[in-house]
């Protein structure tokens, strides 16, 4: 499974271009849906990015959560129901669409930003994710976080 990590600033055309950066598409290659998919972050003013493998497992997710609950409908409604699938064009870029890029209050660049072991990237306003940055050290300084490592790392 790919490692993504790392910060990738793009520049959308006036077509609403982006090109995903080559390790992010590597990421999501050899699935059936050549693209990726595409949701507005609840957690993060930002857009969450995985390929069609990730999104079957989070749709799949779902059914551990009991149907009709609000957990369910809440989760299925900003996931699944404002989920866009964005097809690669031959140079590796996707239109990003206008409800997300307004939400994710993204402009004329846009910032990838790596998920690490799960096949899953932000897209960023690059200042909003800077402020978000500096806000997620401070928090991990204030409580003195540590991070117990693993044994081993299964590549």
């Amino acid at each position: 499974m790919a490692l993504l990590i790392g910060r990738f600033v793009n520049r959308i055309d006036k077509k609403g271009r982006v090109s995903v950066p080559k390790s992010f598409r590597d990421a999501v290659e050899n699935q059936e849906f050549s693209g990726i998919y595409v949701f507005p972050s609840y957690k993060n003013p930002s857009i969450e990015a995985c390929g069609e493998v990730e999104m079957t497992r989070i749709s799949s997710s779902l059914s551990d959560k009991p149907l009709y609950s609000d957990e369910h409908d809440d989760l299925a409604t900003v996931i699944l129901g404002n989920a866009h699938p964005l097809s690669f064009d031959p140079e590796g870029r996707v239109v990003l669409p206008k409800d997300l890029l307004t939400y994710a209050e993204i402009g004329e660049q846009a910032l990838f930003v790596g998920g690490g072991h799960r096949p899953t990237f932000r897209i960023w306003n690059p200042d909003v994710f800077a402020a978000h940055s500096a806000a997620a050290l401070g928090r991990l300084r204030n409580t003195k976080a540590t991070l117990p490592l693993r044994q081993e790392v299964s590549a």
